[in-house]
């Protein structure tokens, strides 16, 4: 297994969502659920249009002092959503590998 790749999978309501692996195979972005795999499929997709650009994520701070981000498309919509981070500096090394990963990486189907 090569990385980073997206994995498409299946949830036990049949629907679909994807991860994202780093380089170092970590999960660092999950998207929502979708309701058609062409629907997750288009996800990836925006995921690797908006990754590159700054302005489209949202840093936010758990009510446990616990870090997160948000990456949003250009209609401000969510399209994925981070690990939790022990410390701010993590939550944006994370932005960092989404900003880096997400355009090259391969897209894998486990559902």
């Amino acid at each position: 297994m090569s990385y980073p790749k997206f994995e498409i999978k299946a949830s036990s309501n049949d629907q679909f969502y994807f991860n994202l692996h780093a380089i170092n195979a970590k999960v660092i972005l999950t998207s929502e659920m979708y309701t058609t795999k062409q629907n997750c499929k288009k996800g990836i997709a925006s995921v690797q249009e908006n990754a590159p650009d700054s302005s489209n994520y949202e840093k936010l701070d758990s009510r446990n002092e616990k870090f997160y981000f948000n990456l949003k498309a250009a209609n401000h919509q969510i399209i994925g959503r981070s690990q939790i981070y022990t410390t701010a500096a993590n939550r944006d090394n994370g932005i960092k590998a989404v900003q880096r990963d997400a355009p090259i990486a391969s897209i894998e189907d486990f559902s």
